[in-house]
């Protein structure tokens, strides 16, 4: 099972860049400027954030069964990534990216929860796994696109048919595990007493502060590649997709070894530590332009390895830290508030990227993980400080899954 949902979002999340991998012939068919072009793959980050906002409100996950929740949805965002390809012009391939996130939002999150009702012990392994398959997935349309006869319509088409494969794996072959969560609806009321906790708070502001770095990492990294073989004189977009595909699909590999890493060292640390080499990776690389390819290169697997090793875990902390009653309503609002300032990270990176260049742009997403950091740190003091220990152990901060 945990085969197939790994699978599943692998096919699946190749929907999320096909418009940022294809995003140089978009510029050229549309005579986009850097900022139009930045804002196809931003919208997609704020339609995922009002499908999962809906889908709390209306307790979808509760309301209808996980199978038919993925695949349809799945199959509705394959529709809208494919309609792309006949968008007479910028504004409709808008509407259709942020269609295309809003449908993600049904196969994203439900399979973290699909998941965890098959494993109890060696949950971070689990959910890491499928973390590395999606991240994987979302470097699909860099690998297609690194192809020289790849067009804009074949990547595009690619993902889509790759969706529609993730709907029908789901449809006819998942069931749900022996641990199924109890249904709990999304209330506003409990908002308060979430933000109000400090333990759930201090990892929702963690997972900002990962989140600030990681989606413009994956949104621009081929971007930066461009203009790095070009300067080259290199075959600049063929080298680019390739090393774009790289990057985010080292990921995968990160969040699996991640995965089985918190589970025997602890959530807080890992995350800290993958969050440091990452925010090191993004303070120097951008000024590296005239640095060796291969030390370039390699520094920025590196990176991709980290900046989204830790993902899962975020969850996994909010899961274990939040009042019980209320764990539903702390992934949502960690969910949606993640997913909300990617769309500022993103836009705010380009904007820098087209004034001042690579160095000022990717140093700025130092800042995310260092902030992570400190409230990892907090975290961690609080849960499994001398004092704390004794006098919170038998409460929801010791709690494990």
């Amino acid at each position: 099972m945990l085969a197939l949902l790994g699978a599943a979002e692998l096919l699946g999340m190749s929907l999320w860049f096909t418009a940022t991998a294809v995003s140089p012939q978009l510029r050229d068919l549309w005579a986009l400027d850097a900022t139009q072009a930045g804002w196809l793959t931003t919208v997609v980050q704020l339609g995922f954030v009002a499908g999962t906002a809906c889908a709390a409100i209306l307790n979808l996950a509760d309301i209808i069964s996980a199978r038919p929740y993925f695949a349809v949805s799945a199959l509705l965002g394959a529709t809208a990534n494919a309609v792309l390809i006949l968008a007479p012009g910028y504004e409709v391939a808008l509407a259709c990216r942020f269609l295309t996130g809003f449908f993600l939002a049904g196969v994203y999150p439900p399979a973290m929860k699909m998941v965890a009702t098959w494993f109890r012990s060696g949950r971070g392994l689990a959910i890491g796994t499928v973390v590395g398959a999606l991240t994987v997935g979302k470097a699909t349309p860099y690998l297609v696109h690194a192809f020289e006869a790849a067009t804009l319509h074949a990547v595009v088409l690619v993902a889509s048919a790759g969706a529609a494969l993730a709907a029908l794996l789901v449809a006819t072959t998942y069931r749900d595990g022996p641990y199924p969560f109890e249904r709990r609806p999304f209330t506003w009321s409990l908002v308060r007493t979430v933000t109000g906790h400090q333990p759930t708070r201090l990892a929702i502001a963690a997972y900002l502060g990962h989140m600030w770095e990681l989606y413009t990492v994956w949104a621009l990294v081929t971007l930066f590649f461009y203009d790095f073989f070009t300067a080259r004189g290199a075959s600049a977009g063929a080298s680019a997709s390739l090393v774009g595909f790289g990057v985010i699909a080292m990921g995968g590999l990160g969040a699996v070894l991640a995965g089985v890493w918190a589970d025997r060292l602890g959530r807080e640390r890992i995350a800290s530590w993958s969050m440091a080499v990452s925010g090191a990776c993004s303070l120097v690389i951008g000024w590296l332009m005239s640095a060796p390819t291969w030390f370039v290169v390699t520094l920025a697997l590196v990176w991709g390895f980290a900046v989204v090793a830790d993902s899962a875990q975020f969850s996994a902390v909010v899961t274990e830290v939040a009042p019980i009653h209320a764990v539903g309503t702390g992934l949502t609002l960690q969910t949606s508030l993640g997913f909300g300032l990617t769309a500022v990270s993103i836009w705010l990176a380009v904007e820098i990227s087209s004034r001042f260049g690579w160095g000022p742009t990717f140093s700025l997403l130092a800042v995310g993980p260092a902030l992570g950091i400190l409230a990892m740190g907090k975290l961690r003091r609080l849960r499994f400080g001398p004092v704390q220990r004794q006098a919170t152990q038998p409460q929801a901060l010791e709690r494990r899954p």
